[in-house]
């Protein structure tokens, strides 16, 4: 099934049909074998970007493990992939056939190029310290309960060294990660923030031992821990508002198709593409990807191209056309002749200019870092110079200045610092998810206060990236019932569109039988004994429309032209209209051809827009705004938009994006509605006021703290309580954006 080759009007992006996906290669599982040249269980890996809710995952890992030779699998829902253990002779396309027959969208993946997940293990080491940290504190705090209710001598030390016992080995795992952070700034030459707060755990722990082997009245050992807890709080927090998303050049290499069919001698042999060299000729079955840039020497087909161009509507393919990695075969099977595969291929240039993009962004430095520069040395300052005149003031009394100096460094340690921008973050994050939106990145709330320039891809973005057809009341009741028998037995993303407006309509097909696809073409068979056909205008000898179309010929009777549109996004005329309102200047940008990209400009009124756009050139123009002073929100879904993403000062995806795109962005639009995108701004700057404010607290404690340690009336405990008093300010102050 194809269309009008004239079409211009916006049709949406059309994704491959999962069902489209191949059969198994035909090749003999020994030749399989040989080629992978091992003989243990296959290890695959799939994308499920629709995936959402614990259904998901029932639904798709008793799907899977249902099909004969699988032997586990395991779907992780934050990463939105299903690992898959199998026997050597189960291939991906059989199992992503599958997952589509029960309506899951699937990719494969190459499991070599994905890292492990270490962000996950960071975050489950914090919160395993601070429940350490926690249970210990808690602990301490109760024998410190009896020491000052008033236990004298024997009594006294005897708690303190089981305080002791608790907290200096919880002092040592719990506080690893300031540690070795200090240790890395210190040998860079640096005084990151974790310096002091070391110095301060550090010191607070060591003062303790001294006093408690000195018969002293007074041990910090609950300082120490007290200290560790509530920095480990904030680092937790810090870590889920980054959420170290993964690397989006990563997921677009791991999106390469990890075999290939080459044909040697006559037959098919399965290779990795690694081994793929220019000159090759490969087989490129229907629904499978193209595994690397070549010329087609055999077969006709249709190219859905939207992942990596934006072009809303699938193309043409026959002997002499270029096609490129990562592109989708709808219809037929073709031999491509390859002529630059791996590293030199069009997709892996794709991911290198979203590293170079994601190398820039990633210079961008939040408040609280700025202001850490300053406060560090400051913090260090004050505490030797405390040392230092107290030790003079005392006549050399090494024990009072220690004390003084500690109270100092702990009082001024940099946890409501720490604290001022994760814990804004978190609290904005949590409004803005319950609007709709799911901010990655801890600085993307900083940057989208700033933005002052709005880029817009088309489909999939301002539209919904499904095509509809919209003239179905032009064609009879019969006509109409068999469109419905030809559509429901085609994958074009045309046919299958019509096939579910007509059975949402409640027609029932006709009985249609021959059925039979013409590769880059349509779709034919026989009712009552007539020629019936489905497809591209010049096909049915119809003149070519200037809109999306495709075409209905029953017998000798004029052929019959369905048309289809885009459907607008919900909300997508308000975002604009509001960000248009708030100043902002909007651009659309798009891959696709300039009939489509300028009639929905001019219905959201936008008159800034570019069409044809390929991924460079997106990523050009992202890069030109920025160069100019611009600071840019670029809100895409596509492989094609991946770059310009990484590269704007902010980006948003929507949740049916590809993963590639999402992995991109700062932000991921959960729902349907794109109106949330402009009320995130509002929020935005509403929450950098907040980090102000959290800065001005910090400011105004300090001021009014480190005079009373510095004049030796605060104890290193004082100290503690004073500095978690202050994170606590912060923390409620974050709060008043809920």
């Amino acid at each position: 099934m194809t269309v009008s080759p004239a079409a211009g009007s916006t049709a949406g992006s059309m994704r491959p049909a999962a069902s489209a996906c191949p059969a198994c290669i035909a090749a003999p599982a020994a030749e399989r074998l040989a080629a992978a040249g091992d003989l243990k269980d296959a290890r695959l890996m799939l994308s499920l970007p629709t995936a959402h809710c614990a259904v998901c995952i029932t639904d798709v890992e008793r799907e899977l493990q249902r099909h004969e030779g699988v032997r586990s699998a395991r779907v992780n829902l934050t990463l939105k992939r299903v690992s898959i253990e199998a026997e050597p002779g189960v291939s991906a396309e059989d199992l992503i056939g599958r997952l589509d027959r029960i309506g899951y969208e699937a990719h494969e993946l190459d499991p070599g190029l994905l890292s492990a997940t270490e962000a996950d293990k960071r975050g489950r080491d914090i919160l395993m310290r601070i429940g350490v940290a926690g249970f210990a504190m808690m602990n301490i705090m109760l024998l410190s309960i009896a020491v000052w209710a008033g236990a004298e001598s024997t009594t006294r030390d005897l708690f303190h060294w089981i305080s002791a016992a608790i907290a200096l080995p919880t002092v040592i795992f719990a506080g690893q990660p300031f540690f070795v952070s200090a240790w890395n700034s210190l040998k860079g030459g640096r005084l990151g923030m974790d310096v002091p707060i070391s110095l301060a755990i550090l010191l607070a722990s060591g003062i303790s031992v001294y006093e408690t082997m000195q018969h002293g009245h007074h041990a910090y050992f609950d300082a120490a821990v007290m200290l560790t807890f509530f920095l480990l709080v904030g680092r937790y927090l810090d870590y889920r508002t980054r959420a170290v998303a993964r690397s989006a050049a990563e997921e677009l290499a791991a999106l390469e198709v990890p075999r290939a069919s080459v044909l040697r001698g006559g037959e098919e042999v399965v290779v990795p593409v690694g081994q793929l060299v220019v000159g090759d000729l490969v087989r490129v079955r229907p629904g499978a990807r193209v595994p690397a840039d070549g010329i087609v020497t055999d077969g006709t087909s249709e190219m859905d191209r939207s992942l990596l161009t934006g072009e809303s509507l699938p193309v043409w393919a026959g002997p002499g056309e270029v096609l490129s990695t990562g592109e989708v075969n709808l219809t037929g099977p073709l031999t491509l002749r390859v002529t630059a595969a791996g590293r030199d291929s069009s997709l892996h240039r794709m991911a290198d200019l979203v590293a170079t993009a994601e190398s820039a962004k990633n210079r961008y430095t939040s408040l609280a870092e700025r202001a850490a520069r300053l406060y560090s040395p400051l913090v260090h300052l004050l505490s030797f110079s405390a040392f230092a005149f107290w030790m003079w003031k005392t006549g050399g009394d090494v024990r009072f200045a220690v004390n003084i100096a500690a109270a100092v460094l702990i009082i001024t340690c940099p946890c409501a610092l720490g604290l001022a921008v994760p814990a804004v973050v978190t609290a904005a994050s949590g409004k803005l998810f319950r609007a709709g939106l799911l901010i990655k990145d801890g600085t993307a709330l900083e940057r989208l206060a700033e933005i002052d320039t709005v880029v817009f891809d088309k489909t999939g973005t301002l539209t919904m990236g499904a095509p509809e057809p919209e003239n179905l009341a032009d064609l009879d009741a019969a006509d109409l019932a068999v469109a419905a028998a030809l559509a429901g037995a085609s994958s074009h993303p045309l046919a299958r569109a019509l096939a579910e407006a007509a059975r949402l309509a409640g027609v029932v097909p006709a009985a249609v039988v021959d059925l039979r696809e013409v590769p880059g073409y349509g779709i034919e068979g026989r009712f009552n004994g007539a020629l019936v056909r489905l497809g591209r205008a010049d096909w049915l000898g119809a003149t070519p429309g200037t809109v999306t179309a495709t075409h209905l010929q029953i017998g000798a009777a004029a052929p019959v032209s369905v048309r289809f549109a885009d459907r607008l996004r919900p909300g997508a005329d308000a975002a604009v209209a509001k960000f248009l309102a708030q100043g902002k200047a909007v651009h659309l940008v798009s891959g696709d051809v300039e009939g489509a990209v300028s009639a929905l400009a001019e219905r959201l009124g936008i008159t800034r827009w570019r069409a044809g756009a390929l991924p460079a050139e997106k990523a050009a123009l992202v890069a030109e705004l920025t160069a100019s002073g611009a600071k840019v929100l670029m809100v895409g879904d596509g492989l094609n938009d991946t770059a310009a993403l990484a590269g704007a000062h902010v980006s948003v995806s929507p949740a049916s994006a590809l993963d590639a795109a999402r992995t991109a962005s700062d932000i991921v639009l959960l729902g349907q509605d794109l109106a949330p995108v402009a009320e995130a701004v509002r929020v935005a700057v509403k929450a950098r006021r907040r980090i102000k404010e959290n800065f001005s607290i910090s400011l105004l404690y300090n001021v009014v703290a480190v005079p009373i340690a510095l004049a030796g009336l605060a104890t290193p405990l004082a100290a503690a309580l004073a500095m978690s008093m202050s994170s606590i300010t912060v923390s409620l102050n974050s709060l008043r954006l809920k």
